[in-house]
């Protein structure tokens, strides 16, 4: 903008120039003033008012005509320009014509008397004249005056055509300058509405985070308010929970002080007699609360278990024991004949093959166990253990289970002893029996990581500790570590290298669905445990049953005998049916439901 208005000035004074230059020319050409008496006196004088800027009294120089011109048209809006030209106009029209005329009717030589001439450095537009001394030449100057008027026409026609081409370019240098104008307006209206939207942008923002920090606000409070209904409704299930505790606590009191005749007292005086006064030849084991020895008792075998008197909670756990053991009837079992409860001994029947884990480790010379009588014993001891979790009204949890608490009968049968450490636990929600413990029990390698870690059990405790020992049946290996080892013996392809090598003939099909079901109970997590009853104990079952028809078939056929590879336990015909009485009324020993492959073992 500031360059369109520059050009525009600087036209204005060229064009002003231009039309003082020739408004000046005219003037000197037909000022009045400019009597014949002064123009012989500028052309006698040869001056040029270029030259001095002065002559005569009347003539003013072109300085003091430039000062005297008013130019302030320039710069405002044009309207002296026109007007200006139009005076111009009419002085050139009105005063041109009489001047020439009156001019050309008077002659040069009356001016003055003598000759004189206008030398030819005077080249304004007048034509040399001569003079003789006897009179001027009329014709010279007529032809003189015809040129100047032709060359006075010709600056007036170029004259206008300036004016003209002034005034466009000044219309022109009018309008850009309203542009300019109009575009300097619509920039600045622009810039008001950026700075508009930007402060409306701003002011968006700011109510967005108002808002955000609002709804942060509002979710922090949403969360402490369900955490302090969580804390409430913990709280009062807690005080349900122990109210319902209490009740049957109590019912159960009265329930085995009812029943607390169901066993045999003995006095103190029958079973040292027996004992020999608890002598070292008479000891067969060390339980999990004392010594066990073996004797006769009503000319019955039985074996004797003595509570150790330095066990922190040796009394408490000997109770339960008999107030436990004094109501369960059951095949796979241990059967509790009497006690004495004055000095905590207990009286169980003796099972003559000793434990599980005598066994599996060949202690005493005893033979390997055959994969068919392995089978059983697992199927057995899972249904052992579901009987105690179905017991009513209360689950029983062993917390104990291992090897060395599964004893063998003469036929190999298994009973789960030691429920001395068994818990009355109540159920909760969802058949999730859990009981919070302030110490954990049990034997290291097979008690329940979350149990040991948080001290809530559960029955699927126990399932941990029952796929720990079903490991060991088919690898006779200790437990710990066992179920790594197995876990890359089945990645690698090598699982047939970790069972037990003194079994020849394993069946490697059946023993690896075996293994993963096992791997499956000693999950990490116990929710990743499977069922015992709908999942693990149908398994097993099948596996049994796999076991009984190949030994049914190899007994039939007379394919048994003494050899290296055989010992006694693995020719014993099956008896397992035998085994099974009546009085076995767990739902899930008889429920044999087919299972799908077991999965791999989930880490934790």
């Amino acid at each position: 903008m500031k360059t369109s208005v520059n050009i525009l000035e600087e036209s204005d004074r060229r064009g002003c120039l231009v039309i003082i230059s020739w408004f000046w020319l005219l003037w000197l050409a037909y000022d009045p003033i400019c009597s014949k008496a002064n123009l012989s006196t500028i052309v006698g004088n040869n001056r040029s008012p270029f030259g001095t800027g002065r002559y005569g009294h009347s003539v003013r120089s072109f300085a003091d005509l430039m000062s005297e011109t008013d130019i302030s048209f320039v710069s405002s809006s044009r309207p002296s320009t026109d007007r200006m030209s139009s005076t111009t106009y009419d002085f050139m029209d009105s005063g041109l014509a009489p001047r020439l005329s009156t001019g050309s009717a008077t002659s040069f030589a009356s001016i003055h008397s003598g000759p004189k001439s206008i030398g030819p450095n005077s080249q304004q537009g007048f034509s040399s004249v001569s003079h003789d001394s006897g009179g001027t030449s009329f014709s010279g100057s007529t032809h003189s005056l015809d040129g100047m008027e032709s060359e006075m026409r010709r600056l007036k026609l170029e004259l206008k055509q300036t004016m003209e081409m002034y005034s466009e370019a000044c219309r022109e240098a009018l309008s850009a300058k309203q542009k300019a104008s109009e575009l300097n307006r619509w920039r600045i209206e622009e810039e008001r509405r950026l700075e508009e939207a930007r402060f409306s942008e701003e002011a968006a923002l700011s109510i967005i985070e108002q808002e955000r920090a609002r709804c942060r606000e509002a979710i922090e409070a949403a969360e402490a308010a369900k955490r302090r209904a969580e804390i409430e409704a913990q709280r009062r299930f807690n005080i349900e929970k122990a109210l319902k505790e209490a009740a049957q606590t109590k019912k159960s009191k009265g329930n085995l002080s009812y029943n607390d005749i169901r066993y045999r007292r003995y006095a103190i005086e029958e079973i040292e007699e027996a004992t020999q006064y608890f002598s070292e030849s008479k000891k067969i084991g060390e339980g999990g609360y004392g010594p066990v020895y073996k004797c006769y008792l009503d000319h019955t075998p039985v074996a004797v278990k003595v509570l150790r008197p330095d066990a922190a909670q040796g009394r408490s756990q000997f109770q339960r024991e008999v107030e436990v053991l004094s109501l369960i009837r059951h095949p796979n079992m241990v059967l509790l004949i009497g006690a004495c409860p004055e000095y905590g001994i207990l009286v169980y029947e003796h099972l003559a093959k000793g434990s599980l884990e005598d066994c599996l480790f060949k202690r005493g010379n005893t033979p390997a166990l055959c994969w068919q009588i392995r089978f059983r014993i697992a199927a057995e001891i899972a249904t052992g253990l579901l009987f105690l979790h179905q017991t009513k009204p209360e689950p029983l949890v062993h917390r104990d289970l291992k090897p060395g608490n599964i004893l063998l009968d003469n036929n190999y049968t298994s009973k789960i002893g030691d429920v001395g450490l068994a818990r009355l636990v109540p159920a909760t929600a969802e058949n999730v029996t859990q009981y919070y413990m302030t110490s954990a029990a049990g034997t290291f390698c097979y008690i329940d990581p979350e149990y040991q870690k948080t001290g809530m059990l559960g029955v699927k405790s126990d399932v941990y500790s029952l796929g720990i020992m079903l490991l060991q049946i088919i690898t006779a290996r200790p437990p710990m570590g066992l179920t790594h080892i197995v876990e890359q013996a089945i990645e690698n392809g090598a699982f047939k290298e970790v069972l037990d090598p003194d079994v020849p003939d394993w069946p490697v099909e059946e023993a690896l669905s075996y293994a993963k079901l096992a791997l499956q109970c000693a999950e990490l997590r116990r929710k990743d445990r499977p069922d015992l009853g709908t999942e693990v104990l149908s398994k097993l079952n099948e596996l049994r049953d796999f076991a009984e028809e190949k030994m049914n078939y190899l007994y039939f056929a007379g394919s048994f005998g003494p050899s290296a590879n055989h010992s006694q336990a693995s020719i014993t015909p099956p008896l397992s049916q035998t085994s099974m009485t009546p009085t076995n009324l767990s739902q899930a020993s008889i429920n044999k439901v087919k299972l799908p492959e077991s999965q791999p073992r989930k880490s934790s």
